[in-house]
């Protein structure tokens, strides 16, 4: 497989005419449909990706890729090596009494800026044979086939044949409306905020800081960079005060230069009833989310789009149903549980001091979380000393 590494020639903004048939149309050019692109090619598939906006794509994101993603990146043919950012080795949980930290068992993540991951993955596209429609719309009719079973879109004004349709609009998705496909079993929202210093890290970690409303996360990006942001259920929290609620890094970024300006996005937990009915699939966030303080999303986008590839291969898109449901499963528990923390402040307290008294046990909730060990036979085996550590006032050693 060929490898795309360093950087890229920048992608043409300019508008490609559209083509008159092809066998998948994915609708969203972000890292989920230029995935979903990436491994449609790979199989021969012939695709085109439209995106309403120009290239690269900025989002208010962590920035954070961990190993497992690193993994999915590079069978698709884009590797990160450390040049492309900053490597970072586990991570830490942090509030203003107690800390704990886990290290990967396997590789490093890598913080890297959105836009330059950006750029990657639309040039590999590029590169696998993917046909890119930036700064382009499309509308759609009716849903019914032809006798030769494609349908027809309307991109930018000309019409576009295809067998097999990709939502990968994001979260407010018109796919997935226009599908019937929007009904859902839950929904709630978080609200981020990022904002880039300039200043060294200072820590090999990416560090999750647990306050008053929120959590502040810090990721690594460059040597000179990181990358803060703030995650809160108040959308009108005061935005200029948010260090305040976090004298440490307050402290440690006092007279660092702001080289972004802040950017706010939403964090949603929501699972969908269906994500594809006989020839409509969706991926990424069009098709769901796990609340960011997982810090999966790209990891599941990417699991999702070699899933949709090899069903849409096989010709049906029932396998993908039930990938994705897989997919989804661990990511939306470990959520529930951080989630809960978050909720409930009292909890949060106990529960630092309860993995700080026993640090093996976040370490071993974090292999989980990567899917190198079972979710349910860490909690078997650590959950009851954890329990009880949580339930009493002192600090186990």
């Amino acid at each position: 497989m060929h490898e795309l590494r360093g950087n890229p020639a920048r992608i043409s903004n300019k508008t490609l005419a559209p083509p008159a048939a092809t066998e998948v149309l994915i609708v969203g050019g972000g890292p989920a449909g230029l995935a979903a692109a990436i491994a449609l090619c790979q199989r021969g598939i012939a695709c085109a990706v439209v995106e309403a906006r120009a290239t690269p794509i900025d989002k208010a994101c962590g920035e954070g890729l961990m190993p497992d993603s690193r993994e999915s990146l590079a069978q698709l043919g884009v590797v990160l090596d450390e040049s492309e950012g900053r490597p970072f080795r586990g991570i830490r949980f942090q509030n203003s009494l107690h800390r704990v930290d886990a290290s990967f068992s396997r590789g490093a993540g890598i913080g890297v800026r959105r836009p330059h991951l950006h750029t990657l993955l639309a040039s590999r596209a590029e590169e696998a044979g993917a046909r890119l429609l930036w700064n382009s719309r499309v509308q759609f009719s009716s849903s019914e086939a032809a006798a030769d079973g494609l349908r027809t879109a309307m991109v930018d004004g000309q019409p576009v044949r295809f067998r097999w349709l990709i939502g990968a609009d994001g979260q407010a998705s018109s796919v997935r409306r226009w599908a019937g496909l929007d009904r859902a079993h839950k929904r709630s929202l978080r609200y981020g905020f990022r904002t880039h210093y300039r200043v060294a890290p200072w820590s090999d970690l990416v560090e999750v800081h647990w306050g008053r409303g929120g959590q502040l996360y810090v990721t690594p990006v460059a040597a000179d960079c990181v990358c803060v942001v703030f995650i809160t259920r108040n959308p009108r929290c005061d935005r200029a005060a948010i260090l305040s609620g976090f004298p440490e890094i307050a402290h440690r970024l006092e007279d660092a230069e702001i080289v972004s300006q802040q950017r706010g996005a939403v964090s949603a937990t929501c699972k969908l009833l269906r994500v594809a009915t006989d020839s409509v699939a969706l991926v990424g966030d069009a098709s769901g989310s796990a609340d960011s303080i997982t810090g999966e999303g790209l990891a599941i986008s990417f699991r999702q789009a070699f899933a949709v590839a090899e069903s849409i291969h096989s010709g049906s898109l029932e396998p993908y149903r039930r990938a994705h449901r897989q997919i989804g499963k661990l990511p939306h528990a470990m959520g529930a549980l951080m989630l809960t923390l978050d909720r409930w402040p009292a909890l949060e307290v106990r529960a630092m001091r309860a993995f700080a008294s026993a640090p093996v046990f976040f370490q071993e909730l974090l292999h989980a979380h990567m899917g190198e060990k079972s979710l349910g036979s860490v909690v078997l085996r650590r959950g009851p000393r954890f329990g009880w550590n949580l339930l009493t006032k002192g600090v186990r050693a």
